[in-house]
């Protein structure tokens, strides 16, 4: 054994013992839908508790003493039980998802994303190869989670047909998908769905608060490409360089397009133009129809609070063209079963959304969350950190909390009404904390043996080494990671220091 691997052994094992440390600690935590569960009931007792307490905090805003409302008495048992359907159907992320899902699924269904996707990557000079693969990984998050059944396999197909190793095109593609699962030139499904739970967070401070899908567009357009950027340098510079030449069983080939799927691209496209043009008619002008009837404004109009319905609208629209013109849709129940295929994919999210309403409802109506929220602010500004550490040390927790709990709806449906309220009595919007903490939330994806798609990509890994298992994924994937959480934080902060809004109306600080 030479030296190199000598010294290399004890640093093995060292990861290898903190990974299944990680993996059991994640197994041990019960479904996230039985976990809200049982936070909704922690959440009840410790009313009960802190009421005969009379625990009590000062609201610095307004100066009024809030006490904790206790649900463990007669009129908290009847709250929970008549209001327990509504704090379900009016759960603001349930019904977001549920209709941009009906839209995506037809595009799905038809094929159009599949058929997009492959022509980006196979119309890209050589030269643009990598960078295609990672940037199509992130654009792929508009269609939820498509990306890793279907981009990622994809990737190591064009990586071999061009000659180069089949799992570095994989871990391009797989960075882009999951490591960049927060950034993105279009909004998709994950947008409505976060800004609705940092909506129902926010309004434990203020009642009227709104919170839009496109809170954070602008900061993730820009992360886009910083993030395709960092994601090539560590594919061609460490990836590609560790994996050296592959000599493994050749895989199956990349097919161009046919001439059906040509045609169907063309039709789509010529659909999306126009549907492209009439969005800029409504919105362009001063007085366009999509633009607020009263005051002419674009921030609060039915263009960005009915932007889920455009998600779900150009999303149908454009699956059904590309079905037409390639001959996927042969009649209308297509199209349906195309939708219904997207709500089966949807079981287990309505079962924990309702489970979440409930907590997220309990921790507003015993004002558990305001509580909270106005002893740790005070505590946060007596610790003096300052801005910028105070953001990086929330981008790391949101990190280290993503290696144990991999759904990001989870995870922010638990933080948002503590930390949302939290940091908005230090005077920072919710659209910045959620922006914060989807940057933490997207970096350690690709390391997390408890991300949900995992053993997925450890079994597409082994198509090309026999050998490959979850530490062959997590040091394949740990640059890209590290790359991701520098390149992530420093835009963050810069974007910080100049004042930048992340999103239209989203300021970083309130008023």
């Amino acid at each position: 054994m030479s030296d190199n691997q000598t010294a290399a052994a004890p640093t093995s094992r060292a990861i290898a013992r903190m990974l299944g440390a990680i993996e059991r600690v994640g197994n041990a935590l019960p479904h996230p839908a039985m976990l809200f569960a049982g936070l909704a009931l922690l959440v009840v007792l410790l009313s009960g508790l802190f009421a005969a307490l009379k625990l009590r905090a000062v609201h610095p805003g307004t100066g009024e003493t809030i006490l904790p409302v206790s649900l463990l008495s007669l009129h908290g048992l009847h709250r929970i039980l008549t209001e327990m359907v509504t704090n379900f159907t009016s759960f603001a992320p349930l019904g977001t998802v549920l209709v941009s899902m009906l839209g995506i699924g037809v595009a799905e269904r038809t094929g159009l994303i599949g058929a997009a996707l492959r022509l980006m990557v196979m119309s890209a000079p050589r030269s643009l190869l990598t960078f295609l693969v990672v940037f199509a990984g992130i654009l792929s998050n508009t269609a939820s989670e498509v990306g890793y059944v279907l981009l990622v396999p994809l990737g190591a197909i064009i990586f071999q047909t061009v000659g180069r190793h089949p799992l570095a095109g994989m871990a391009a593609a797989f960075a882009g998908v999951s490591g960049g699962y927060s950034a993105n030139l279009l909004l998709g499904t994950v947008d409505p769905l976060l800004s609705g739970l940092s909506e129902e967070a926010a309004r434990i401070i203020d009642p009227a608060y709104l919170v839009n899908p496109t809170c954070n567009w602008y900061f993730m357009i820009a992360s886009t490409f910083f993030i395709a950027g960092a994601g090539t340098w560590v594919t061609e510079k460490i990836v590609i360089p560790r994996l050296g030449t592959y000599r493994g069983k050749v895989g199956e080939q990349l097919s161009s397009l046919s001439g059906d799927e040509k045609r169907g691209l063309r039709v789509a496209a010529a659909v999306g133009l126009v549907f492209t043009a009439v969005l800029l008619w409504g919105t362009v002008p001063g007085d366009g129809f999509l633009r607020d009837p009263d005051t002419g404004d674009l921030l609060r109009s039915p263009f960005t609070q009915g932007i889920v319905a455009f998600i779900f609208l150009g999303a149908a629209l454009l699956g059904v063209a590309y079905g037409i013109g390639a001959r996927t849709i042969k009649s209308e129940v297509d199209v349906v079963d195309g939708m219904a295929e997207s709500m089966k994919t949807l079981g287990v999210y309505i079962v924990l959304c309702f489970f979440a309403a409930q907590f997220v409802a309990y921790f507003k109506w015993t004002n558990l969350g305001l509580i909270f929220a106005i002893k740790g602010a005070g505590a946060l500004k007596a610790a003096g950190l300052g801005d910028i550490p105070m953001m990086v040390s929330f981008v790391m927790l949101s990190a280290m909390i993503n290696m144990v709990m991999g759904s990001a709806s989870a995870k922010w449906a638990i933080m948002a009404p503590v930390f949302i309220p939290m940091f908005m009595l230090l005077g920072y919007t919710p659209e910045l904390v959620q922006a914060t903490y989807r940057v933490g939330d997207s970096v350690t994806n690709v390391i997390s043996p408890l991300m949900s798609y995992f053993p997925l990509i450890v079994a597409f890994m082994k198509k090309y080494d026999d050998d490959a298992g979850i530490g062959t994924v997590v040091a394949t994937m740990l640059p890209y990671s590290v790359a991701f959480f520098l390149v992530w934080t420093v835009l963050l902060i810069v974007w910080f220091l100049l004042g930048l809004p992340v999103g239209p109306g989203a300021p970083l600080k309130l008023g």
